[in-house]
């Protein structure tokens, strides 16, 4: 804020804050001047605010969760800074190409939305993926430019008596957003279902943050993983997630139960129908279909 227009807020006749008399002039209290910097601060207090922006980040560190992919930490602007994201939204990452070409993929972080200084994504990396294959080349103390937050869906507490998360692959970040804001919220009494697919045990992302999720909380979650390619002794589910488990293991439509899935092309081809464009659902089809879901019953991520 500039001092003109500091001076000219001061000044307006609605804004009523006591001066104070000094030699040679006026000042402000000293307690009204920390109570409006303060108030100005916490106003400030989100790096990013939806205002169209792109803001560099510097990447803080970095390591691999699996062969092709990486968990990746970034400063915000602030060390007192929350992101600005609500559950659940995603951010815009930009990069230029030799060429001058501009590539934007959404990403959307796994941090706390209320974690300060910093936010927390995994990303996979890709074969021909221009986004992924960069920001996997970062270095600690590289920038990469984002915006948003782009808002997927608001979430409010016990929105929905349960809901069910259907997910495969790097689709399991904005699932983990809902199970994480949902779980850390003791007034939030909403059930969890999360079936999770992958090809491999290898290839199962933040299991450990999902796994320590579900064990502080067995009446709440319940959490099933789906493999393509199982090892012996596994004890989840092996093959894809079909229409018949759902059959079984799905409530059922209802107002009181929400679907949300997000994953690979096969798996909404599947289950649900591809979404029609970011802001058309399309109706449902596939799987869910059959079992009497419509888009008022399901969320596609």
């Amino acid at each position: 804020m500039s001092s003109t227009s500091f001076i000219s807020r001061i000044a307006h006749p609605r804004v009523l804050i006591p001066l104070t008399v000094v030699a040679g002039g006026l000042s402000i209290a000293a307690f009204n001047y920390s109570t409006f910097s303060r108030t100005m601060s916490n106003e400030a207090g989100k790096t990013f605010k939806g205002d169209n922006e792109w803001i560099d980040l510097k990447l803080k560190k970095e390591w691999h969760v699996s062969p092709n992919t990486k968990h990746l930490v970034f400063d915000l602007e602030d060390k007192d800074h929350v992101s600005g994201l609500i559950t659940a939204s995603a951010l815009l990452t930009k990069f230029v190409t030799e060429k001058g070409n501009n590539v934007i993929r959404p990403y959307t972080p796994i941090s706390d939305i209320d974690e300060k200084g910093q936010i927390e994504f995994v990303i996979k990396k890709y074969d021909g993926g221009k986004a992924s294959t960069h920001i996997h080349e970062l270095k600690v103390g590289d920038s990469l430019s984002f915006k948003g937050p782009i808002v997927k869906w608001k979430w409010e507490p016990n929105q929905y008596e349960s809901i069910s998360l259907i997910g495969g692959g790097t689709g399991i970040t904005p699932l983990y957003q809902l199970l994480h804001e949902i779980t850390k919220n003791p007034e939030d009494k909403t059930k969890i279902n999360l079936f999770f697919g992958n090809l491999t045990k290898d290839d199962i992302l933040i299991k450990k943050e999902i796994d320590d999720i579900a064990s502080k909380h067995k009446e709440q979650v319940n959490v099933v993983y789906f493999l393509d390619k199982a090892p012996e002794n596994w004890e989840g589910e092996t093959g894809y997630i079909s229409k018949e488990y759902l059959e079984k293991n799905l409530p059922g439509p209802s107002p009181k139960h929400k679907v949300f899935i997000c994953g690979p092309p096969p798996l909404y081809k599947s289950l649900s129908g591809p979404k029609v464009s970011p802001t058309d659902q399309g109706e449902v089809t596939g799987g869910l279909a059959e079992l009497g879901y419509t888009k008022e019953h399901v969320y596609k991520f």
